[in-house]
C-alpha cells in the first residue's frame, strides 16, 4: 500500500505531520505513532495534519482524526481530497474539524 507520513520540523509550537496515500487499520501505524507523540508532547500548541494527499482513508483513519481533534489543537490542511471528504460528510463530522487552505494558512490560525 502506497502511503507516506512526514513530520517536519517544529516551528512556534506547531508540529505539522504530511500524510499521503491510503491509510486503513493495517497502515496507520507510523500515522498514529505521529499523531499520539504530538498529542503528548506539551510543547505542542497546534498539530496540523496535511491531508491533500490522501488517496484513501476508512474508519481507523477517522478515529485518529477525531482523536487528534480531542486535543483541541488540530487543524487541518486542505483541501480536503473529496474520498476523504466523503468519509467525513457521510459521517457527519465534517464541521468538527478546522480546515485551511494550505499548511502556511493552517500554521497561522
Amino acid at each position: 500500500m502506497d502511503q507516506r507520513v512526514q513530520v517536519l520540523p517544529d516551528e512556534d509550537g506547531v508540529r505539522v505531520i504530511v500524510c499521503g496515500g491510503e491509510f486503513d487499520q493495517d497502515s496507520l501505524g507510523l500515522l498514529r505513532e505521529a499523531g499520539t507523540a504530538a498529542v503528548e508532547d506539551p510543547g505542542v500548541r497546534r498539530i496540523v495534519l496535511d491531508v491533500t494527499a490522501v488517496a484513501f482513508a476508512d474508519s481507523s483513519m477517522l478515529n485518529l482524526m477525531l482523536f487528534l481533534l480531542r486535543s483541541g489543537r488540530l487543524v487541518l490542511a486542505g483541501p480536503v481530497p473529496d474520498r476523504l471528504g466523503r468519509l467525513l460528510d457521510v459521517t457527519a463530522v465534517r464541521a468538527l474539524f478546522i480546515t485551511a487552505d494550505g499548511v502556511e494558512a493552517a500554521r497561522s490560525l
